[in-house]
C-alpha cells in the first residue's frame, strides 16, 4: 500500500481532505481516527502534524504527503516536492512592534527572533549575513515580544491581521513564499506507478477546479473565429447540427474567464452558449 501522510489539523488540513476526497480517497469517519486503509485504492492515510509530515516522509517510512512549502523547508529531510496543490498560499515575513526600530532586515543583527520554524529562519538570515538568536517556539508566537521572549517574529502571514491585532508590524520581503504541495519519500521512486496515480488524480481535482466545460451553436463559416477565442487543450469537439449552416462546439475553457470568453464568442456569432462544472478530469 501506499502511505500517505495528510494535516490533522490546521489550515491545510480541510482543503487536503477535501482534495483526496474528490481525488477518490477514502477518509477517516471520526476525528479520532488516525490511520485510514483503503484497499480499494492500494493506499493508507495517516493523520499526522502539519510540522512533522515532511520529517516522516523524508527519514521514516510514510510514502507522500501532503505539507507546507514553508513546512518541507524547515524540516531539512531529503523529502522531494512533487507538485504544488493550489491551496494554502501564504507568505513567511518579519514582524516588529510597532514602536520598534527594526525596520530592515540589517536592524535584526543581534537581536532575537522567535519562531516555530527556526531552521528556515536561520538559513535566511545565515545567507543574508545577519546573525541573531533564533527562539524556537510551539504554536503561536504573537506574545513573545510583549512577554520578554523576543524582540521580533517570524511567522507565516494569510492576511496579517492576527499580527496587526497583537501590535506587531510587517517589514522586510518576505522570507518565502509558500502554498500546499505533494511530497514523496527520497526512497520512493518518482516514476513508481502508485505515486504517477495519485498525481494524475490530484491533477484532475486541480483541473476541475480552474477549468469548465462550454458549449456552444456557431456559423460553420465562423468556426475558426470560435477556435481562435477558445482552442482548448488539444482541440475543441466540433459536431454539425441539423441545419447544415450550423455547428455544435464543445471546449474546455478557464473559469475566471468565463465571462469574457462567452462575449467574446457572442460577438463572433455563437449562440445557445452554455457552461457546465466538470466533476473530474484525467487529462
Amino acid at each position: 500500500m501506499l502511505r500517505i501522510a495528510v494535516p490533522n489539523k490546521g489550515m491545510l488540513s480541510e482543503p487536503a481532505w477535501n482534495m483526496l476526497e474528490e481525488a477518490g480517497y477514502r477518509l477517516r469517519s471520526n476525528p479520532r481516527q488516525l490511520v485510514v486503509e483503503d484497499p480499494d485504492n492500494d493506499v493508507e492515510l495517516f493523520y499526522l502534524r502539519p510540522l512533522d509530515i515532511a520529517v516522516y516522509v523524508g527519514r521514516g517510512t510514510i510514502d507522500v504527503g501532503i505539507t507546507g512549502h514553508d513546512l518541507l523547508l524547515n524540516s531539512g529531510t531529503d523529502a522531494q516536492e512533487v507538485m504544488d496543490l493550489g491551496f494554502g498560499a501564504s507568505t513567511f515575513r518579519f514582524a516588529a512592534p510597532q514602536e520598534s526600530d527594526i525596520r530592515t532586515l540589517a536592524d535584526i543583527d543581534g537581536k532575537r527572533v522567535a519562531t516555530s520554524f527556526d531552521k528556515l529562519v536561520h538559513d535566511y538570515l545565515t545567507g543574508h549575513g545577519i546573525t541573531a538568536e533564533t527562539i524556537h517556539l510551539d504554536g503561536a508566537v504573537e506574545s513573545s515580544v510583549q512577554l520578554g521572549v523576543a524582540d521580533l517574529i517570524a511567522d507565516v502571514v494569510s492576511t496579517g491581521t492576527t499580527l496587526r491585532n497583537a501590535g506587531l508590524r510587517i517589514f522586510g520581503d518576505p522570507i518565502v513564499h509558500s502554498e500546499a504541495v505533494l511530497i514523496r519519500s527520497p526512497r520512493l521512486d518518482a516514476d513508481d506507478e502508485r505515486l504517477e496515480r495519485l498525481e494524475r488524480r490530484l491533477q484532475g481535482v486541480l483541473t476541475a477546479k480552474r477549468y469548465v466545460l462550454m458549449d456552444f451553436d456557431i456559423p460553420v463559416d465562423r468556426i475558426s473565429a470560435a477556435v481562435d477565442i477558445t482552442p482548448g487543450f488539444e482541440s475543441p469537439t466540433i459536431s454539425p447540427l441539423h441545419d447544415k449552416q450550423w455547428s455544435a462546439v464543445r471546449v474546455m475553457v478557464p473559469k475566471d474567464k468565463v465571462n469574457r470568453l462567452m462575449d467574446e464568442l457572442y460577438e463572433v456569432g455563437a449562440r445557445g452558449i452554455i457552461v457546465t462544472a466538470i466533476q473530474a478530469t484525467r487529462m
